[in-house]
């Protein structure tokens, strides 16, 4: 029996970038055979889209995904601000990915606490709403962030909380597994820097950067729903998912879309709340991270969840984007294996996962 089968699968948030490629993957049939998933988000236009996107696939080589989405598909209004619209769709839910966020950085710098309400709150009104309802959900996957890492910026505490939320609440909720998975900035997506280097050098310049010697992790949306996908199946109650990621300089991504062509290249200084380097692993969490295949593995550091097994770390510092940048070539070769060359672009519409 695969993993998904007959279970009612919820994604908050689920009319983001992430939660629609999570929805074609979930109806793919990959991890099995879903009873129902449940698209919760406040959004209404973004529901509306998404559902016509779906009743729009009826090639042939769509035709599992758009029959599948016709039986299994279910769109729901709330927001996870609101406790009792959580409490409202939770009845039933075996698996929950939690991917409603606020998650632009300068946003969350501005407005700070909008961020807590939606990061913190949201997280936590699904923990209470398991809790007083003695709800059967199995599992709860919390979708965070590298900027949880050493945060600095109020997205990534607010996320660093999030986390520790669901880690605490397998002690609230035993009969429940929380576990959380934490990646980088997502490739090509509405708001990252690809696209805004694509809009840039389309319109003849310039290019800009915050500063040159800025590293970023750099992932798919299919990279991120793999480590979902390993944290439901093998991570333990309280572990958080990392994946083992590329990095590169924003520099040589910069240079390699610009190619030959005749680019002003202008350095702007960093944004409000922005790291130089991104850090996906701690100094501190380094020492309870262990290696999972593709992934690290942080394990909590609540005793009552560690048990007494002794840990060994595989890491002997923090993870970090400025550890193993690719150079220009491997940047190149990356970006045309990805398709994210400015020739290669589509009218694709994606929103920002950051």
């Amino acid at each position: 029996m695969s993993q998904f089968d007959g279970k009612c699968l919820l994604i908050t948030g689920g009319t983001g970038s992430l939660g629609k490629v999570l929805t074609h993957r979930l109806l793919s049939g990959e991890m099995g055979d879903p009873a129902k998933i449940i698209i919760f988000s406040r959004d209404e236009a973004k529901q509306h889209y998404m559902r016509l996107d779906y009743h729009n696939q009826i090639s042939a080589t769509d035709e599992v995904i758009y029959r599948n989405f016709q039986q299994k598909l279910e769109f729901r209004i709330g927001d996870v601000r609101d406790f009792n619209s959580v409490a409202a769709v939770l009845p039933d839910v075996d698996v929950v990915f939690n991917a409603a966020a606020l998650k632009q950085v300068p946003t969350c710098e501005y407005f700070p606490y909008e961020a807590v309400m939606t990061n913190i709150s949201g997280a936590e009104n699904i923990v209470r709403a398991i809790q007083s309802h003695k709800l059967s959900v199995e599992t709860v996957v919390g979708v965070s962030t590298d900027k949880a890492a050493k945060p600095v910026n109020v997205m990534g505490m607010t996320k660093a909380v999030q986390e520790r939320v669901f880690i605490q609440a397998n002690m609230r909720c035993p009969q429940t597994r929380f576990v959380c998975v934490r990646y980088g900035n997502v490739l090509a997506s509405r708001g990252s820097v690809i696209p805004l280097f694509h809009d840039q050098i389309s319109h003849g310049g310039p290019v800009t950067l915050t500063t040159t010697d800025m590293t970023r992790f750099l992932l798919s949306l299919d990279d991120a729903v793999d480590t979902i996908f390993a944290a439901v199946s093998t991570a333990q109650p309280g572990e958080t998912y990392v994946p083992q990621a590329p990095s590169a300089l924003m520099a040589h991504v910069a240079t390699a879309l610009i190619g030959n062509r005749d680019i002003e290249v202008k350095v702007t200084g960093i944004r409000p709340g922005e790291k130089i380097h991104e850090i996906m692993i701690g100094d501190e969490e380094a020492e309870r991270s262990v290696q999972r295949g593709r992934w690290y593995a942080i394990l909590p550091m609540l005793p009552e969840l560690l048990g007494e097994t002794a840990v060994v770390g595989c890491l002997k510092k923090e993870y970090s984007s400025s550890d193993d940048v690719m150079t220009l070539e491997e940047t190149i070769d990356m970006l045309k294996a990805r398709h994210l060359m400015l020739e290669d672009q589509s009218q694709q519409e994606t929103e920002l996962l950051r």
